[in-house]
């Protein structure tokens, strides 16, 4: 991959080349589709890069990713060339008519409803599209606590939805749905190294510990299919982390220099006391 120029990162869509927590929130949810992408038809609606349609290919998918933008089309043929199952191709995900009907297993629409208006004719498209025992995974973030909690407002996404709309959204075309939460924490993971056993999880809070992850979720990701038997393949839960531990070691390194500023300014003032002769 490194042959290629890498796309620039402007904000809009994610690059594999940036790290930390944006990394980890859009590799998890590719994560999570990989083991259902073997032998099956993918869509990657608003494909972006390209590197989550090419790891759909990787695990034997048949894979077409579509983005609107010509450069991040062009850039992901030419990054991505010669993956066997894949295809890339400049579409409006909003805008599918071409393609027909019930001709993808598996549906991927990773950070996209936000950015467009049109969302109803998005997901009908993709209702239009799923083939019978066919699965659309489809994540956005919550409003309430993308931005409503954080003040902040990202100027690419256009219409952010509240848990209920997007929930009401989905039911008004899929009968069968799983909606998870999504967010980076900070944990402490002990796990069995046998693989044995069921999940379990709890949450400090002040009233003391509660079962579970007690938290608001900073994104949604919604299994979306008609037959509920097929939501049974996902995980209660799934968990997504680098061997580098990237954002630990950020963490750390931060720590590190405010101590070392904290200890530089303390030094300063002691100068500064001693130069005005202070007792």
């Amino acid at each position: 991959m490194s042959e290629h120029p890498v796309l620039p990162f402007t904000g809009e869509r994610y690059t594999p080349e940036r790290g930390l927590e944006i990394a980890y929130e859009h590799w998890h949810r590719y994560a999570l589709a990989r083991p259902l992408a073997a032998g099956r038809r993918v869509l990657d609606a608003a494909c972006g890069e390209g590197y989550g349609s090419a790891l759909m290919a990787h695990a034997g998918g048949q894979v077409l990713g579509l983005d609107l933008d010509a450069g991040a089309v062009g850039h992901a043929r030419a990054r991505y060339a010669g993956v066997p199952g894949l295809a890339f191709e400049q579409a409006d995900a909003t805008a599918l008519d071409h393609l027909a009907d019930a001709s993808f297993d598996l549906i991927l629409s990773f950070e996209t409803l936000e950015h467009v208006q049109a969302q109803e004719r998005l997901l009908d498209g993709f209702a239009r599209l799923l083939a019978p025992g066919g699965l659309l995974l489809v994540s956005t973030p919550d409003k309430r606590v993308y931005t409503d909690l954080t003040g902040e407002v990202n100027p690419h996404h256009v219409r952010e939805l509240y848990r209920d709309e997007f929930e009401a959204l989905l039911a008004a075309r899929f009968p069968a749905r799983r909606l998870f939460g999504q967010k980076l924490l900070f944990q402490s993971v002990l796990w069995d190294l046998a693989g044995r056993g069921a999940a379990d999880a709890s949450t400090a809070t002040p009233e003391g510990l509660r079962p579970g992850l007690a938290y608001e979720p900073m994104y949604l990701v919604a299994a979306c299919a008609r037959e509920p038997q097929v939501l049974a393949a996902l995980p209660a839960l799934s968990l997504h982390g680098d061997l580098a531990e990237s954002v630990y070691a950020d963490y750390r390194d931060e720590v590190r220099r405010n101590r070392a500023a904290a200890a530089h300014i303390a030094h300063l003032e002691g100068e500064l006391a001693r130069l005005r002769g202070d007792p």
